[in-house]
């Protein structure tokens, strides 16, 4: 196995764990571990297969809860926001997005992390469509669908196992449409074939895994866990944006 294969097996490994533990953060693990030796583009890929990959995993081994009154305007908002972000990625600075999208997320999730009671939002249709919309455009961007529909829904208070299932869900949709926009737009190459077999591979047991620890999480710890992920993924993405400043 050359090096740059072992990256992508021990990215997808970790990133799995991440993502059985949570229902989401994916992208973020394996980003942090990606963006150092991978190809931006290759990495933005793998970043959706494995993604992809392991919710649908994730989805056979769970049992969710359907909260239609939100998952349809998350996800009405993500089929406007999917294109959108993959429409956009060719003419935006993706880097600079990226350090001030990052920047707010390592400001605002610590100080939501060591608040003792977070004030409930009540959202309403409008503010899950717009959660979803912001979702979608992250996934075309990179992947990232999760962040700001997880940062909403905690927000707005939901218990851990409404939260998880929410999230698994439009995470699930949302990257099915940005894998197609992906395979539509040529972004996906006959050359990727042997790395995103590595990353189906190599990112089951974890994820079984990390399902098998969220079973013990209290509401409280599952909490502590997503703000705890989405402060990681703020740092993540700015540090990627960074680098890639710096490179350029």
């Amino acid at each position: 196995m050359t090096s740059e294969m072992g990256v992508i097996a021990l990215g997808a490994m970790a990133a799995g764990f991440v993502q059985g533990l949570s229902g989401f953060g994916f992208g973020m693990v394996a980003m942090s571990i990606w963006v150092w030796s991978l190809d931006p583009h290759l990495a933005a890929v793998l970043t959706v297969a494995g993604s992809l990959a392991g919710q649908v995993l994730a989805a056979l081994t769970l049992p969710r809860r359907w909260n239609w009154a939100m998952l349809l305007p998350l996800l009405g908002g993500a089929a406007l926001g999917v294109p959108l972000g993959v429409r956009v990625l060719p003419m935006l600075d993706v880097h600079w997005f990226k350090l001030a999208f990052g920047a707010f997320l390592l400001v605002t999730c610590p100080l939501m992390l060591l608040a003792p009671r977070l004030p409930r939002v009540q959202g309403g249709w409008r503010g899950d469509a717009l959660a979803g919309m912001a979702g979608g455009v992250m996934g075309g961007l990179g992947g990232f669908t999760g962040v700001i529909p997880t940062l909403w829904c905690t927000l707005r208070g939901l218990e851990k196992e409404t939260q998880r299932a929410l999230i698994q869900n439009f995470n699930l949709a949302t990257l099915i449409a940005t894998m197609v926009a992906y395979l539509a737009s040529g972004a996906v190459q006959p050359a990727m074939a042997p790395a995103l077999g590595l990353v189906g591979v190599s990112l089951c047991v974890p994820v079984l895994l990390g399902a098998r620890w969220y079973a013990r999480l209290s509401q409280q710890a599952f909490r502590q866990v997503v703000l705890g992920l989405l402060t990681a993924s703020g740092g993540v993405v700015f540090v990627s944006g960074l680098v890639a400043l710096l490179r350029s």
